[in-house]
């Protein structure tokens, strides 16, 4: 599967934006997807990922502020961020992973077996 992330861009603080993770081919909702974010210099850390069924999983640190969601018609998962804060400026990537979603989110990067190219999200304070 080749992923192709979008919809980063220069947003205030407590602005939102909404990040988009487009598929290709027939297998998209086979995988689990999940969002990554890394800043140079740190090792890229998850943020958000939803199951092949739907379930949904967050850091600590995004939770009540991004919301991921799927639709497996249009071979897209999405991460709604709101209330955006300095600390959330950073490359954000789309991955996704074929392993059971409680064992991809045990593995976290390693599992997931394919990457979009990233979208940078700069959150100006």
């Amino acid at each position: 599967v080749q992923l192709q992330a979008s919809g980063g861009g220069l947003v205030q603080a407590g602005g939102s934006l909404r990040l988009s993770c487009a598929a290709s081919g027939n297998t998209f909702s086979t995988y689990a997807i999940a969002w990554f974010r890394q800043t140079p210099g740190k090792e890229r850390e998850s943020v958000a990922a939803i199951s092949q069924h739907g379930s949904t999983d967050y850091a600590n640190s995004v939770k009540g502020r991004f919301t991921v969601s799927r639709d497996n018609a249009k071979n897209t998962v999405y991460l709604q961020m709101n209330n955006l804060k300095a600390e959330d400026t950073a490359v954000y990537y789309c991955g996704a992973s074929p392993l059971p979603f409680s064992q991809a989110q045990r593995m976290g990067a390693l599992a997931y077996d394919f990457w979009g190219q990233g979208t940078l999200v700069t959150v100006s304070s």
